[in-house]
């Protein structure tokens, strides 16, 4: 009899989990109707057959960071982060409330006084995580709200790649970080990653042709087998020569006291570009496919990409300049304003007028690549977080992504909690193509 039961428990159980389908609540229509992959979209892109007239800018202000003598901001300006983050408003990672006492010791730590003062090139040894306050520790928004906590730690301000340029202004109290610009941002890096280098070294880098990496997280090692750090799209290394089937090139390694030990690496040639590419379907769609295997990490964090910093490297190997915001990135090329335009209008001026691959769609706080039109649809790639939702009690919620997708421009719109006036069409503001 007990073994009779027991059968016949086990069947039901069987019998409802087979009959179980995934709930409504985790499905997310667009990301199963819309191929996730360059290949289906790449038709639409336009062939370039000469390098664009960016190149040139883009060099400049790659390399700007060891042209500089001084900090190019004043000290007040740096200090903004000490405005927007305070204490009574601030979550530490126990998710409580920090106190005037903990920003006190940042502002301490900080040795702001010493701006200005060491005025040194440097150059990053590994992936950095470049912070507003000289600390690992996050500051979070009020983590009961969406879209707060984690993962939207505010001391997280850019990622930095391997072997980029760098300009010191000074060091904290301590002496355990650095503050440092980029040529997109600033912050604080621990010191024990990173290169103090000469004027001699910095001009040498600068002259000397370079190769692109075009691939992701590939172990770049030395002659013995050492490992350097991994490759990311977007990076860039000085040649030194080119063999039968890899390129040598230069990276530099911790020496004593953050000097510069420089190191041969051989780098295959299906991974690298010994210039900057064209913008043709085939090299659009390698990168783009890149660009969809990234997570999302707000500001760079666990060597990941937000939606700005994910544009920004899927265009660095074309040699095309982009700054680190969005805001900021929806300033570059040929603007068009979509100032009191309806959502059908909005519609109609991004499929007459956008180029795709090549137009940014903007809304406050996100930026967007138009790919096109893709079954009578508009298509995007954009790196997002997740999905803004209106719940039953009329308060804000979020269906998490957390990653780079292809969609249309009414993301979960199928949802019952979708909330269109949050949407992706009704904020957009404008639209940009970068390439004119």
């Amino acid at each position: 009899m007990k073994t009779s039961y027991y059968i016949t428990a086990v069947s039901m159980a069987l019998a409802f989990i087979g009959c179980a389908k995934t709930p409504q609540s985790q499905t997310i229509e667009d990301l199963e109707k819309f191929p996730q992959t360059a290949q289906a979209y790449i038709a639409n892109a336009q062939e370039h057959t000469i390098l664009l007239p960016s190149q040139q800018d883009y060099e400049e202000k790659y390399f700007s960071p060891w042209n500089y003598t001084k900090p190019p901001f004043e000290r007040e300006e740096i200090l903004w982060t000490f405005r927007s983050y305070t204490f009574g408003k601030s979550y530490g990672e126990n998710l409580q409330l920090l106190d005037e006492e903990w920003f006190n010791e940042m502002r301490v730590l900080g040795n702001y006084e010493e701006y200005g003062t060491l005025n040194k090139k440097a150059i990053s040894l590994s992936y950095l995580n470049l912070r507003n306050f000289p600390t690992h520790k996050p500051v979070l928004r009020d983590p009961e709200k969406a879209g707060e906590g984690f993962p939207f730690d505010y001391m997280q301000n850019s990622g930095v790649h391997a072997n980029e340029p760098l300009f010191i202004s000074h060091l904290s109290l301590n002496g355990e970080w650095a503050y440092i610009f980029t040529a997109y941002a600033t912050g604080w890096v621990p010191l024990a990653d990173i290169a103090f280098i000469n004027d001699k070294v910095a001009q040498d880098w600068q002259n000397a042709l370079h190769i692109e990496l075009l691939e992701e997280r590939y172990p770049i090692k030395d002659s013995e087998g050492n490992f350097v750090f991994q490759s990311r799209v977007g990076m860039r290394l000085p040649l030194i020569s080119i063999e039968s089937e890899h390129y040598v090139a230069l990276t530099i390694t911790a020496g004593k006291n953050h000097s510069a030990t420089y190191t041969k690496v051989n780098i295959p040639m299906g991974i690298a570009s010994e210039r900057k590419i064209l913008i043709n379907p085939e090299n659009l769609k390698k990168i783009t496919d890149l660009m969809l295997r990234s997570n999302y990490g707000w500001g760079g964090l666990y060597e990941e990409r937000d939606c700005s910093s994910m544009l920004r490297d899927l265009y660095a190997p074309f040699g095309i300049w982009l700054p680190r915001n969005s805001s900021e990135q929806s300033k570059v090329g040929k603007v068009i304003s979509f100032e009191d335009a309806s959502i059908e209008e909005k519609k109609r001026i991004i499929i007459q007028e956008g180029i795709p691959f090549e137009t940014l769609l903007y809304k406050q706080g996100h930026i967007l690549l138009y790919l096109g039109q893709y079954q009578g649809e508009i298509t995007v790639l954009h790196n997002v977080w997740g999905i803004k939702t209106l719940n039953k009690d009329g308060t804000e919620g979020r269906k998490v992504i957390g990653k780079t997708v292809i969609s249309s421009l009414e993301l979960g719109k199928e949802r019952e909690e979708y909330d269109p006036e949050k949407g992706i069409l009704s904020q957009m503001k404008s639209m940009n193509i970068i390439t004119q």
